[in-house]
């Protein structure tokens, strides 16, 4: 028999033709300063690559708030291919989003051997605007990597319920679904939905056959495995980010503000799903004042659908699934337990939205049933939809070519009056920066200083851009207010004695590069520039421990060898400044300084 027609082999084609269309584009993005940096540019865990070590890091660390060790593999991986060219790591999670995409059609035409509603959800899926950030997001990589062990565990599943033999399979891609990301909790009771429907292995008629009515606690007992894997990472889910912060209390936001947040939501993710504009990478949670109306309005359109939906159960299964698919894959993320101080997120619509989809997909043809011109409207609303859709996301994922495009368009669409914004202000202003546009990044600073007084990184990012337009003097009061909120900044520390060093007041700037090695003792600059400030009044002695840790840390710091150099030269110990004399022009041969101070202590030598 021929398990893949045709018509299969041409959809799969033209999906995956489609989704690469509208991504490559992406591939050529850069990294963005919205975790990014702490996920692959700055963690320096990764840059070994796949090793012993860094494998035994990725299991035992619970970093930024998780424990996903098959998502710090696959950034491994991809380090040890590409090293820190973002191109790399944006086409492995395009190839995965792709896979995804295929995996889909596939796995729900072998369920339901309806290809061309199979289509139209794969094609929603690998065409929507909404999942752009999953994708174009080199941090979101877990996103895309867990939602490919989603659909190969009920793969295996589907597999299961024909071959026994299956079902370890099945075990094992749940579990590496969970390290890759623990939203993938509510896998279990997706599988008894899909034991409903489209597998019709149990029902709640009481019109259909006894078997299938009384076999759902069956059905449940088969998947206990995999109900105490969810249980498990879902505690270790919660402990893990409680104890590093990220689990926000009810002083922060409180339960009323929680519940009316996520009702609100469930329909906001709807309202996008039909009209995907404004999509922004950050939308602040309102908190209290989110009216309490607007909840209540939205718990009554939620509750009307359930009871719809139930009502159709039998006569339109696929909605049931659908709508409680959406429901059911929201709770882990809808904020009932709110991590972050976001509302809602485009990425976490990326497994929940495949009900919706399927929805569609089963709905309008049903909806459009004994219409004679059915298969016209349907072809003219697929016609038209998904090429929109694709122009969308096209657009979409030009926006995140960099962190600048990305956080300005978040700007543009949301409302950035609101505290919660003060992030992306200032990574704005850290972004225009590092480009040089010092004056405009200040404007942001000074932005989220004013929306939250008590954020100590804009007032240490609002010193630095002054520091670097030499406006020396303005810039203390900024990171002394940055020290003030966050007492054990180093950088602050060292910033602050940068500018106090240029401003001549030595013995200050000496106290807070004192302070900034206290508290990070192995920051190479901050020994040097403590050097500088104890050279500049003549207490060398001081200073040489300082430069040896320099090069100690540095051995490449011809600056370093040099500033040593002059200082051993100042106590009499001539011959060791002649070494590190000759060993800073050894780094750099053209390195002037380093030239006329060898041939001074040689001609002192000479004597």
């Amino acid at each position: 028999m021929n398990h893949n027609p045709p018509t299969s082999r041409t959809i799969c084609i033209l999906l995956l033709a489609g989704t690469f269309l509208i991504y490559w584009p992406g591939v050529n993005n850069d990294f963005i300063n919205f975790d990014d940096n702490e996920y692959v540019t700055e963690n320096r865990q990764l840059q070994s690559g796949l090793t012993l070590e860094s494998v035994r890091w990725a299991f035992t660390t619970a970093s930024f708030a998780n424990w996903h060790p098959v998502t710090w593999m696959s950034h491994m991986l991809d380090f040890q291919l590409y090293g820190l060219n973002p191109a790399g790591h944006h086409f492995t999670s395009l190839l995965i989003h792709a896979a995804n995409v295929l995996l889909l059609f596939l796995l729900l035409n072998r369920m339901t051997g309806d290809p061309w509603k199979c289509a139209v959800v794969s094609a929603l899926f690998a065409f929507h605007p909404i999942n752009v950030e999953s994708v174009a997001w080199i941090a979101e990589r877990k996103n895309v990597l867990s939602t490919l062990f989603w659909l190969l565990t009920i793969w295996a599943y589907v597999l299961f319920v024909g071959h026994r033999s299956r079902y370890l399979l099945m075990i094992l891609f749940f579990a590496l679904g969970l390290m890759s990301k623990p939203m993938l909790v509510t896998l279990p009771f997706v599988l008894l939905l899909l034991d409903f429907w489209p597998l019709k292995r149990w029902d709640f008629d009481p019109q259909a056959e006894k078997s299938k009515r009384g076999k759902l606690t069956t059905l449940v007992i088969e998947k206990i495995p995999l109900f105490i894997l969810a249980i498990i990472a879902s505690f270790a889910t919660y402990f893990i980010q409680r104890s590093d912060g990220a689990v926000k209390t009810l002083e922060l936001f409180s339960l009323q503000a929680r519940f009316n947040n996520a009702l609100v939501s469930y329909m906001e993710y709807l309202g996008k799903t039909l009209w995907p504009t404004k999509l922004s990478i950050y939308y602040p949670h309102p908190g209290d004042s989110l009216p309490l109306w607007q909840g209540g309005v939205c718990a009554i359109i939620l509750l009307a659908l359930t009871v719809f939906v139930v009502r159709m159960a039998h006569r339109a299964p696929y909605l049931f699934v659908g709508w409680f698919w959406y429901l059911g894959t929201l709770v882990p993320v809808i904020g009932l337990i709110q991590v972050g101080e976001q509302a809602m997120a485009d990425r976490y619509a990326y497994i929940p939205l495949l009900g919706i989809f399927i929805i569609f997909a089963w709905g309008l043809p049903d909806l459009l049933s004994g219409w004679r011109h059915q298969k016209t409207a349907l072809l003219a609303l697929v016609g038209t939809v998904f090429p929109a859709l694709m122009i969308l996301t096209w657009i979409q994922v030009a926006y995140w070519k960099n962190s600048i495009t990305i956080l300005e368009h978040a700007i543009e669409v949301t409302d950035t009056e609101h505290p919660g914004f003060v992030m992306v202000h200032n990574n704005l202003g850290v972004a225009l920066s590092d480009e040089g546009k010092d004056e405009e990044a200040i404007d942001h600073f000074k932005q989220a200083i004013q929306l939250k007084p008590e954020f100590s990184e804009a007032y240490y990012s609002l010193g630095v851009s002054l520091s670097k337009l030499s406006k020396f003097e303005e810039s203390i009061n900024p990171y002394r207010q940055a020290i003030r909120l966050k007492p054990d900044d180093a950088d602050a520390h060292y910033n602050l004695g940068t500018s106090l060093s240029e401003l001549k007041n030595f013995d200050t700037a000496i106290s807070h590069f004192k302070q900034s090695i206290r508290l990070k003792p192995n920051m190479a600059d901050v020994h040097y520039s403590l050097g500088l400030a104890l050279s500049q009044q003549n207490k060398f002695k001081e200073a040489i421990p300082h430069y040896q840790r320099v090069v100690s840390l540095n051995p490449e710091h011809a600056k370093a060898h040099n500033r040593l150099g002059g200082a051993l030269g100042q106590i009499g110990k001539m011959n060791d400044a002649l070494f590190h004399f000759k060993r800073a022009l050894k780094i750099q041969p053209d390195f002037a300084a380093a030239k006329n101070n060898l041939d001074l202590a040689q001609s002192i030598l000479d004597r």
